[in-house]
């Protein structure tokens, strides 16, 4: 599994990636969504909702569970990928590129340093990270 070098990992698994504009956009891992096997519906906040770091701001349900998802980052929601209310199997086909889930348009960027790089999620990863 290759972990884009450019983005920034929570510890559940949601990615940042900094457009550097002072939003970034935001999904899951793909060691996320091979966990949870085949995506069947991501719930999404409306765009205009703010949120603080490590809130849950919605939902994936696959055929094996539900998990939250969490902000990676305080701010604003500015969009959402809606192409996932009729395809969330992106999520699994394309988990960096295509099944991103919303861009935040950040309160704190400074926020984003606290989160993983590649590196340090990988290892994250091998020491048994669920």
């Amino acid at each position: 599994m290759e972990i884009p070098e450019k983005y920034r990992f929570s510890q559940q698994h949601e990615w940042a990636d900094d457009e550097g504009d002072g939003t970034v956009t935001v999904g899951i891992s793909h060691h996320a969504q091979d966990a949870l096997g085949d995506i069947v519906f991501v719930e999404m906040p409306a765009v205009g909702e703010a949120f603080d770091r490590e809130d849950d701001f919605g939902v994936v349900e696959s055929v094996k569970t539900v998990s939250d998802l969490y902000a990676p980052v305080s701010g604003e929601v500015i969009a959402v990928n809606e192409a996932l209310e009729d395809a969330p199997e992106l999520v699994n086909e394309s988990p960096y590129e295509n099944g991103w889930i919303v861009r935040i348009q950040m309160s704190d960027p400074g926020e984003l340093e606290e989160l993983m790089d590649a590196d340090s999620y990988e290892e994250f990863l091998d020491g048994g990270a669920q």
